[in-house]
C-alpha cells in the first residue's frame, strides 16, 4: 500500500542525509567551477607548448583594420568577446593581426546571430583591395539561417569555394563553436568542434583543379597568388551580422614540430 505523502512522518535521519547530499553536490559544483579555465587565458601547459593569446578579452591590442592602422568602428570588446556589430553611420571592415605567421596552429571560438556570415582568412597579405583575394578562408556561417549553408563549398568550416567539409557539425545558434586551423608548409587542416572537416596540400594537382573551378581562379593564376603566400596575417571578416569571437590563440610551429591533438 502506497504511503500518503501529505501525511508521511518526517524522519530526522532522512533530513540529515538529504542535507548532506545537497552539500556534497554544492561542493562538487564549486570544485568544477574552480577547475574550469577562464576564457581568453592560457594554462601553464599551453604556455609551455608555445601557445600565445591573440585576444586578451579586454582590448583589441594586436589587431588593426585591413590596410589601416586603426580598428573599424564596427569592432569592439564586450563581455570578454571580440565582436563585430554594425551601427548606422559607423565604419566597418575586416581586421587582421598585426603580426604575421607562416606555420601555425590556430584555435578560437565563435558564435553569431541568425543568418550570420564571417570567416577566418589565414596567411593573408595586403597587396589587394580585399583580404580574401590573398589568403584562403575558413568559412564561418549560420548554416541553417544563411543561403550559403545550402552549398557545402560555402558552408561552415569549408575552405570557402574550394574544399567542402565532410559534414555539418555546427552547434545550435547561440552556442560557442570551436574552430581549429593547422597550417604547416603546404599542408592545411580545418577542424570544427573536434572533427577534422578537410585537409589539402597547397599547389598540388588536386588543389589546382579545385581552385581553377572556384571564384579564385583569376586571383590565383591570372592576377595573383591566392592561397600560396608562405606567410601572412590572420584576418577576421566583417559581413554585417553580429559575430563574436573569444579564446583566440595561436601556436607558431618550429621546424619539425608536430601538431597537437584537438
Amino acid at each position: 500500500m502506497k504511503q500518503n505523502l501529505l501525511t508521511a512522518r518526517w524522519c530526522p535521519h532522512q533530513g540529515a542525509m538529504l542535507l548532506a547530499g545537497a552539500l556534497f553536490l554544492l561542493a562538487l559544483g564549486a570544485v568544477g567551477a574552480a577547475g574550469a579555465q577562464e576564457p581568453n587565458t592560457l594554462t601553464p601547459e599551453e604556455k609551455a607548448a608555445g601557445w600565445k593569446l591573440l585576444f586578451d578579452g579586454q582590448t583589441t591590442a594586436g589587431w588593426r583594420g585591413y590596410k589601416s592602422e586603426t580598428m573599424p568602428a564596427s569592432w569592439r570588446v564586450e563581455h570578454g568577446s571580440l565582436l563585430s556589430r554594425h551601427e548606422k553611420d559607423a565604419g566597418t571592415g575586416d581586421i587582421i593581426t598585426i603580426d604575421q605567421y607562416d606555420d601555425f596552429e590556430l584555435a578560437l571560438e565563435w558564435k553569431m546571430t541568425k543568418g550570420g556570415n564571417s570567416g577566418v582568412v589565414y596567411r593573408a597579405t595586403e597587396e589587394y583591395d580585399n583580404v580574401w583575394e590573398s589568403g584562403a578562408e575558413y568559412q564561418i556561417l549560420d548554416n541553417a539561417g544563411h543561403m550559403d549553408g545550402l552549398n557545402p563549398l560555402a558552408s561552415a568550416g569549408s575552405c570557402y569555394a574550394v574544399f567542402a567539409p565532410v559534414r555539418d557539425v555546427t552547434r545550435p545558434l547561440g552556442e560557442w563553436n570551436q574552430t581549429r586551423i593547422v597550417a604547416q608548409g603546404r599542408h592545411v587542416e580545418h577542424w570544427l568542434n573536434g572533427v577534422k572537416l578537410l585537409e589539402y596540400e597547397v599547389d598540388t594537382e588536386l588543389w589546382r583543379a579545385h581552385v581553377k573551378t572556384s571564384k579564385y581562379y583569376m586571383t590565383a593564376y591570372g592576377q595573383g597568388t591566392w592561397g600560396r603566400a608562405p606567410k601572412g596575417h590572420i584576418a577576421l571578416q566583417d559581413y554585417g551580422g553580429a559575430i563574436e569571437f573569444r579564446n583566440l590563440k595561436i601556436r607558431p610551429f618550429r621546424t619539425g614540430q608536430e601538431t597537437t591533438k584537438p
